[in-house]
């Protein structure tokens, strides 16, 4: 997909869902450290393709993050090659390519990861288009990001979550914290 070597995504909704399928996989990344990282960038401006997964490197473990749609989320692990080249994208008139630079996540390489939450988008206003969508939050000593839905792509946001964010701890996925 995306002429990305070894993504193929199995796109879930929904908090229950995506606890029972990678709730135990997501927990038990806590206590390793964040080695690297890989987003796709374009390589003649260096902007960031949002649509694109963005895959996180945990002491041999890679969790690869994509979310499409309005509150569609994919979690993979270990499938996809960013050492090979993105291909299939001819007819843009830019070259995606992976990167390892992001201002953003630099400083979380090499620290240890003390635990990952759930965020779920729980507004006042029920007639927001995100309510429910899931962002995946990962939290070292030194700080936080979580890499959200941003109605079709991926954000990534530094620092504590916005409070319509309800935030679910792993291991206890239908219970807020």
């Amino acid at each position: 997909m995306m002429g990305i070597s070894g993504f193929e995504p199995t796109f879930l909704v929904g908090l229950e869902a995506i606890c029972e399928e990678h709730g135990p996989g997501l927990a038990a990344l806590g206590g390793r450290r964040l080695t690297g990282f890989a987003l796709v960038r374009f390589v003649e401006d260096r902007d960031w393709f949002a649509d694109c997964p963005v895959v996180l490197h945990f002491d041999g473990i890679q969790a690869e993050i994509c979310h499409w749609k309005l509150d569609e989320l994919s979690i993979g692990w270990n499938t996809i090659d960013t050492t090979a080249a993105i291909s299939g994208w001819e007819y843009l008139e830019q070259t995606p390519a992976w990167s390892d630079t992001d201002e953003r996540l630099q400083p979380f390489v090499g620290q240890e990861l003390r635990e990952v939450a759930l965020l779920e988008w729980r507004p006042s206003s029920r007639h927001d288009l995100a309510d429910g969508t899931l962002a995946v939050e990962f939290i070292f000593d030194t700080g936080r990001f979580h890499i959200a839905n941003a109605l079709d792509e991926n954000s990534i946001d530094i620092g504590e979550a916005h409070p319509n964010f309800v935030r679910h701890r792993l291991g206890r996925c239908t219970q807020p914290n």
